[in-house]
C-alpha cells in the first residue's frame, strides 16, 4: 500500500513563478574604489568612468553611488589600453574586438575540455 504524504514530499515542477536560486560566496570579493583602480593602472578616473558607460570595463555602484571595481579591473584597463595604442582602435571597435576574443577563450576552453587540439589548423 502506497503512503498518501509520499507525493506531497516530491518538489512541485518548475513554473515561471519559481524564485531562482541566490548564490553566496563563501568569502567575500574584495572590491577597488575608482580611485584605487586608477592609481593601479595609470587611466584617469574620468577616463574609467568613459570604459564603464561604454561597457568596455565592468562595474557596479556601492550603496553611496560610487563606482567599484572587482579585482581584475586594472588588467581589463591594461588590456583596453592596448588595443587602444598598439592596433589605434577607437573605443567602438576596442568592444568588437573583446567580445570575439572572449568567445574564442570560451571554444578553446571547449575544445581543450573536449580533448581536440586548438593549437593546430584543421587544414593542415
Amino acid at each position: 500500500m502506497s503512503d498518501p504524504r509520499a507525493g506531497a514530499r516530491q518538489a512541485p515542477p518548475p513554473t515561471a513563478t519559481t524564485p531562482t536560486r541566490v548564490r553566496y560566496a563563501i568569502v567575500p570579493v574584495p572590491t577597488l574604489s575608482l580611485q584605487t583602480v586608477a592609481s593601479r593602472s595609470g587611466v584617469h578616473p574620468d577616463l574609467i568612468r568613459r570604459f564603464v558607460a561604454l561597457g568596455l570595463v565592468e562595474a557596479e555602484r556601492d550603496a553611496a553611488g560610487g563606482l567599484v571595481f572587482g579585482p581584475t579591473a586594472p588588467a581589463a584597463l591594461a588590456r583596453v589600453q592596448r588595443l587602444r595604442t598598439g592596433l589605434c582602435l577607437n573605443y567602438a571597435s576596442i568592444g568588437l574586438v573583446l567580445d570575439l576574443l572572449d568567445r574564442i577563450s570560451l571554444l578553446e576552453a571547449a575544445l581543450r575540455g573536449r580533448g581536440t587540439r586548438s593549437d593546430t589548423p584543421p587544414w593542415t
